[in-house]
């Protein structure tokens, strides 16, 4: 086997695969050192392979997910334009040699010399019958695709085009195989991104009643996906009808047309500017989240976003658009104190107007307000329809209206609350 140390991937400095490929340089005769070494490799594959839900060639599933995360300057190149020209091409093709090898490697030798070490059960896992839900699927089915085509490969070079070929469809890095992220800034260290796991499986379906303030985000967004000019986006309006589920079924909807979203909260703003360099030259489209965003009088954060939002030098991120959600019309807390002359304050318009300023820096606002009666036994009906509740629909009626008089009043969130207790009765 052809022994060479990376330039680009840093595939071979994880753990698990140094180790792996330690072993398969290591053709002697049985050796009791190396058959535990060998056998903690094994472990360790399986675990990361049943907890990510793999099936099949565990090493070779392994392997894949290396070259879906390895962020290298090929990989990123691919990701804005495909297939590149010059010394990066030929860099990537040296790398992907070492690869194909060690991902192609035939482990019979293991199974004469170490006939005790369970190698099958590494070369042909078959993995319990459950479901997984969410981005635990999504991540799945992206590796083992990647980790298909590879094995179909008959050279270096094939694979290289299958691996570009992917870089250039899906992306690289946690961007490929995550829809969703919270920005991290561990005790000041710089920042990163954290993969939130298990998004929420809202449909803009499932939001009913909605329509034109749905109608009218998604219409943004979509001039947004396809490149033409869009909106930051501010939804306003009464708790518990559908503004933060209406971005969790925007991003559902259009998470395979490269839409991301990333989760900020107010502590974090001043981390604005470094989190849109992060995100500016990659090949996604990017949804800066904040939820449930207001400020009181004595919060200074909003000035942060009021710089990053059409205020600052930098030129704006064709890729980077913020959505906001809010309780509040005009998100920071005013009082009348604000526009009384008497106050210390000579220039008390200007106070009143920099508080106003930040809401018009929202090029949408979108305003979703409470059901009236007739619309709340709508949104009731509907759901009942899909979730096939057989109950007659005068008392389904009247049960729903007795449930919002002590859970909230009339809103969308209350029905899907009152609908899940039926569910839930009916056993």
């Amino acid at each position: 086997m052809k022994i060479q140390k990376n330039l680009l991937y840093q595939v071979d400095e994880n753990q698990i695969v140094s180790e792996m490929i330690s072993c398969m340089n290591h053709r002697k005769a049985y050796e009791k050192e190396m058959e535990s070494r060998l056998q903690n490799v094994i472990g360790a594959l399986l675990r990361h392979g049943t907890s990510k839900g793999y099936s099949g060639n565990l090493w070779k599933c392994f392997l894949a997910e290396q070259i879906v995360m390895d962020t290298n300057p090929y990989a990123l190149a691919c990701e804005k334009k495909g297939e590149v020209t010059g010394t990066l091409n030929a860099v990537a093709l040296y790398d992907i040699e070492m690869i194909y090898s060690y991902f192609m490697y035939d482990f019979t030798y293991f199974s004469e010399v170490y006939p005790d070490l369970p190698i099958d059960l590494l070369c042909n896992f078959t993995k319990d019958e459950y479901v997984l839900t969410g981005n635990y699927k999504d991540v799945q089915q992206v590796v083992e695709t990647l980790c298909f085509e590879m094995q179909q490969t008959s050279s270096p070079k094939e694979m290289k085009e299958v691996i570009t070929a992917f870089y250039k469809k899906v992306g690289v890095g946690i961007f490929g195989l995550y829809k969703a992220f919270r920005l991290n800034d561990y005790e000041n260290k710089g920042i990163f991104l954290l993969p939130i796991q298990n998004v929420e499986t809202v449909q803009l379906d499932d939001l009913v009643g909605y329509e034109i303030a749905k109608n009218k985000l998604i219409a943004n967004t979509e001039a947004f996906i396809n490149g033409r000019p869009a909106n930051n986006c501010l939804l306003f309006g009464d708790a518990g009808t559908g503004k933060s589920s209406s971005v969790k079924g925007i991003l559902n909807a259009y998470f395979k047309d490269g839409l991301r979203i990333v989760e900020i909260y107010k502590h974090q703003f001043k981390h604005l500017n470094d989190l849109m360099e992060m995100l500016k030259d990659r090949n996604y489209r990017f949804i800066i989240y904040m939820d449930d965003l207001s400020f009181e009088d004595y919060e200074i954060e909003y000035k942060y976003l009021k710089g990053v939002i059409e205020g600052g030098l930098a030129c704006k991120a064709d890729n980077i658009l913020i959505y906001a959600t809010s309780n509040r019309r005009h998100l920071i807390r005013e009082n009348y104190s604000d526009k009384e002359e008497f106050r210390e304050d000579m220039h008390t318009t200007e106070t009143v107007q920099e508080k106003l300023s930040l809401v018009a820096r929202f090029g949408v606002s979108i305003f979703f307000c409470r059901p009236n009666r007739k619309e709340f036994a709508k949104i009731v009906t509907t759901l009942a329809k899909r979730y096939h509740i057989s109950m007659q629909e005068d008392k389904l009626l009247y049960e729903a209206n007795q449930w919002e008089l002590s859970h909230g009043g009339l809103s969308g969130r209350t029905a899907k609350q009152f609908i899940d207790y039926i569910r839930g009765e009916n056993k």
